[in-house]
């Protein structure tokens, strides 16, 4: 599960890189903008701030998801779709992304989802 705090070699990170305000797209649609980066307990993950797609509820996205990041266009690609990102555990507070309890349960669920691929869902 350590692989879903980690960017993938060929995701285009650049350490110390600051996505703050970066737009986050999924396959199927912008999922909102970075509002800030986190990495507590060896847990990177990207606090996104939604806007009113999820009644303007930010969500938490472990880096492990991250498939691409554009500097230049400041774009993050992740390999979930929106509805996952939806569906993923609810981020309440700023607190919960120093909590190791709930960072694991995040972590396991965005490890638990299908690979991707092409799909007809």
């Amino acid at each position: 599960m350590d692989r879903i705090w980690s960017y993938a070699p060929d995701s285009g990170h650049v350490e110390g890189e600051d996505l703050t305000g970066c737009t986050v797209v999924a396959p199927d649609g912008t999922i909102g903008q970075v509002d800030r980066q986190a990495d507590h307990y060896g847990m990177r993950h990207l606090v996104v701030d939604t806007g009113v797609w999820v009644f303007g509820r930010s969500v938490l996205v472990p880096v492990g998801v991250v498939t691409g990041i554009d500097p230049g266009a400041r774009k993050v690609t992740v390999s979930c779709t929106r509805a996952e990102v939806k569906a993923a555990p609810r981020f309440r507070t700023d607190s919960e992304t120093m909590d190791p309890q709930y960072l694991t349960t995040v972590g396991e669920y965005y490890a638990a989802l299908p690979p991707r691929t092409a799909s007809a869902s």
